[in-house]
């Protein structure tokens, strides 16, 4: 990727990212699934075999089995359940499970891109389009997941993504999906004071500043710049206007546009901070929602994982574990991809 250029000038200092004003540092997340000693595909695949032939399935086999392996190894065993078998393992889960067990077993086994290609796909389809899926994946993924993503939907639908959310999305929410999924944002790790300050500026006096809002310059900046240098420029912009970037979004701009561009600085903060609030909104009020619990705790299991239930618990006082409020075979595995207690 293409670093933004840096001014030359004296006042323009480049530095590392620091802890200041209660940002955090980037740092290495950590799942809750790692890589099983001792992996046997081979013998795996004949335990999910067995646990499902016959009258009735063993569901506490496709459970243990699935959630203690990294899904590297989950592909093997894949793989050498159609060797043995013939036919897909997916097939067969989907034959003899249903509902939203059915759904987190196929989630396991799904390679990382894949799933996020297929929450994509299920989030356009149909009448009407799902923007939170939508804002969740752009807003939450890295360049790299961005790019994965990209080819599986590519290789799946002959089609690609851009051109795909430009037929689901318009107006400036459309043009902020669009930059974000073009996955072309800085990945520098160094920090520009002088950008910072002069970005901070410029959406000051694209938003508070202004009668109006020019919300290009606000989709430019939050979909490009690199993360650290986004930490600082929220440090420089509060102290410019006196008030946070995301309360002057909030107060500028309205609808689809304003939840994805708060998204994005939620994520900028800490992503599992974001996701341990729409873990959240999903299990509170009427009902649960299940796809919103499947996507975060598969997609995030091997990544971050254990930083959004401590997110979780530091936000809401109690534990992500305890606070799923789910049931029977479902929720048996979504416990087990939380892992411990805490």
């Amino acid at each position: 990727m293409t670093s933004s250029p840096t001014t030359g000038d004296a006042s323009s200092t480049t530095m590392p990212p620091r802890r200041r004003h209660g940002m955090r540092p980037s740092a290495p997340g950590e799942g809750s699934i790692k890589e099983k000693p001792g992996f046997n595909a081979g013998e795996d695949a004949a335990a999910l075999r067995k646990a499902m032939e016959g009258i009735g399935t063993t569901e506490k086999t496709l459970i243990d089995i699935l959630t203690g392996r990294s899904n590297a190894q989950r592909q093997l065993i894949c793989k050498a359940y159609q060797d043995v078998t013939g036919r897909t393992l997916v097939d067969d889960l989907e034959g003899d499970t249903h509902g939203d067990f059915e759904d987190i077993l196929v989630a396991l086994v799904t390679p990382p891109a894949q799933f996020d290609c297929d929450e994509y796909i299920r989030a356009t389809k149909g009448a009407g389009t799902t923007d939170r899926t939508l804002i969740e994946i752009f807003a939450s993924r890295s360049n790299k997941q961005i790019k994965a993503l990209s080819d599986a939907y590519l290789a799946k639908t002959g089609n690609s993504l851009i051109d795909s959310l430009k037929s689901e999305v318009s107006g400036d929410y459309g043009k902020a999906l669009i930059a974000l999924a073009e996955g072309k944002r800085d990945e520098s790790a160094n920090v520009d004071m002088a950008k910072a300050k002069a970005d901070a500026k410029v959406l000051y006096e694209a938003g508070e500043k202004k009668w109006g809002t020019d919300e290009s310059k606000f989709i430019d900046i939050l979909s490009h710049r690199s993360i650290p240098q986004l930490r600082q420029m929220l440090v420089e912009y509060k102290s410019l206007s006196g008030k946070t970037l995301q309360e002057s979004i909030e107060s500028e701009m309205s609808g689809k546009l304003e939840d994805l561009l708060v998204a994005v600085v939620k994520c900028v903060k800490s992503v599992p901070a974001y996701l341990a609030e729409r873990l959240n909104k999903g299990m509170k009020g009427m009902g649960t929602n299940e796809s919103t619990l499947t996507r975060i705790l598969v997609s995030r299991s091997e990544i971050d994982l254990l930083d959004v239930k401590a997110e979780y618990k530091k936000m809401y006082g109690c534990s992500l574990y305890s606070a799923a409020e789910t049931s029977g075979d479902y929720g048996q595995t979504l416990l087990k991809i939380c892992g411990e207690k805490d």
